[in-house]
């Protein structure tokens, strides 16, 4: 067993308790927040090179056994999950200073962010269902406070569609939770893996297996479940709107690459057809929506949509290189979103505007800006040889390998108007005659953005350094007894 897995929640979780007892202290507020969230990478790397080295850790809370007790447990997939939400944390963190506002700042807004990675990271550590449950609410709680965070009237609106939205899928999980309890008698992940082998192809797991579908769906914005996705993600200020955009949807994606690989294997021809022609249909609803608004914030709402789709996609095919494909394409959209969410950020700080028909010429005046956001189309879209290349061609190439050429044929030409919808922003609002705009200084939200884009360019010209790492986190996807073994100690 291993404290280490126990930092990535208890950091944040102690700092924000801390900040709720002095929060008209701004300054304090930014700097323990910056040292809880740098500390969080620290300890998250820690803990990723510890499982690299010495396989899955587990912690069983209060020395109680699996199953008995509430356990945590840490592979490589979840490990990197909770370093990357760390590193899009601090990013996201270090804009809040320039653009969330003094308002929000005084009124609990960096205590909400830390309960927030609270939840995230409890979702990825957890090894069992009921956990997964709790960590979901303590993550949905912070984001209803960080969406109505400044009372807008939007803000209003869409955090009470929003809320309404999880109330519903919360009680269906609770009820997923329950039947899956009753007909196994356990919650404990790996515990339920041996229970749901031993009870077979039975028609009621299946009948579960679906229910816990439609509720990770609601929570990752799958089709036909997206609905409220567009309105809520445009409602709160941009770095919120880049934590909810790089973060909260592949929550959803994860539990259903985590259930739909370890738990529900056991009728893989229904439920993962299933889950293919959700996908499918998931990626042409985001793209339709991408390329049809001029709105920069809902183009990219709109790609988070057709990016979740490629990722389910990948977990429905549920081959090596496929689920490969899926963690390397997750870890770079998770830093992509959250990157291009800042992005438009600094544009609308310049222009004052989310259309792009309403400005051009941004070239002109800023030409860093402009080719940062070019090289982040490129990787967004999966040009060679940048972040999104890899994961994509894997999933295709799984595609071909499966003779599911269709639904390869419908990646790659959701990747091609992906790269069109993103560079309609940089063609319309870069390039051009100068206007919609005065010219001003970049202030600092800059550098987090930088920091991002840097990242995102690393991860693609070295995959072979990640690759170890994503190969040691497929190697327990493709073989559960890893995990049950691991968690068990059989």
């Amino acid at each position: 067993m291993s404290n280490l897995l126990l930092w990535p929640i208890l950091i944040p979780l102690v700092t924000a308790i801390i900040l709720i007892f002095f929060p008209k202290h701004v300054f304090w507020q930014r700097a323990v927040s910056t040292l809880a969230t740098t500390s969080l990478i620290v300890a998250s790397s820690v803990l990723l090179y510890r499982v690299h080295t010495n396989g899955i850790q587990t912690l069983n809370v209060g020395n109680w056994p699996a199953p008995f007790g509430i356990t945590l447990v840490s592979d490589s997939l979840s490990a990197l999950l909770v370093l990357t939400t760390s590193i899009i944390a601090l990013a996201c963190l270090m804009y809040s200073f320039y653009a969330i506002g003094h308002k929000r700042e005084t009124f609990y807004y960096y205590s909400f962010f830390q309960f927030l990675l609270v939840g995230v990271n409890g979702a990825f550590t957890t090894g069992d269902l009921f956990n997964l449950f709790v960590f979901f609410e303590v993550m949905l709680m912070s984001s209803y406070v960080l969406l109505v965070l400044g009372g807008t009237k939007i803000q209003l609106r869409e955090t009470i569609k929003y809320t309404l939205v999880n109330v519903i899928s919360s009680a269906l999980f609770v009820v997923a939770v329950a039947y899956l309890y009753a007909v196994t008698g356990t919650l404990n992940m790996a515990h339920l893996a041996q229970r749901i082998h031993d009870l077979g192809s039975s028609p009621i797991l299946t009948v579960i297996a679906v229910l816990f579908m439609i509720v990770f769906g609601l929570k990752g914005a799958i089709f036909p479940l997206y609905f409220w996705l567009p309105g809520a993600y445009y409602a709160p200020p941009t770095p919120v709107l880049a934590l909810f955009g790089g973060l909260l949807t592949k929550v959803g994606v994860y539990s259903i690459l985590r259930t739909f690989t370890l738990l529900f294997t056991h009728d893989a021809m229904y439920t993962h057809t299933l889950l293919a022609w959700l996908a499918l249909g998931t990626i042409v609803i985001g793209v339709i929506g991408a390329v049809a608004y001029n709105d920069m914030r809902y183009i990219v709402i709109y790609n988070i949509i057709a990016a979740v789709g490629v990722m389910i996609f990948g977990i429905s095919i549920m081959t090596p290189d496929s689920l490969e494909g899926t963690i390397f394409y997750l870890l770079q959209d998770m830093v992509m979103k959250a990157m291009l969410f800042l992005f438009v950020g600094i544009v609308f700080s310049i222009t004052r505007s989310n259309d792009i028909r309403s400005f051009s010429g941004l070239m002109t005046s800023y030409p860093l800006l402009g080719w940062a956001f070019f090289i982040a189309a490129l990787s967004l879209a999966g040009i060679p040889p940048f972040s999104g290349f890899i994961g994509k061609l894997l999933i295709v190439k799984a595609s071909f390998d499966q003779h599911l050429i269709f639904e390869a044929v419908v990646i790659l030409l959701s990747s091609l108007l992906v790269l069109y919808s993103i560079m309609k922003i940089f063609m319309n609002g870069f390039w051009g005659e100068k206007k919609g705009f005065e010219q001003k200084k970049l202030d600092g939200r800059f550098v987090p953005v930088l920091f991002l884009l840097v990242l995102s360019v690393a991860y693609g010209v070295s995959i072979e350094f990640v690759r170890p790492f994503v190969a040691d986190a497929v190697s327990v996807l493709v073989d559960p007894s890893m995990y049950i073994q691991a968690v068990l100690k059989e």
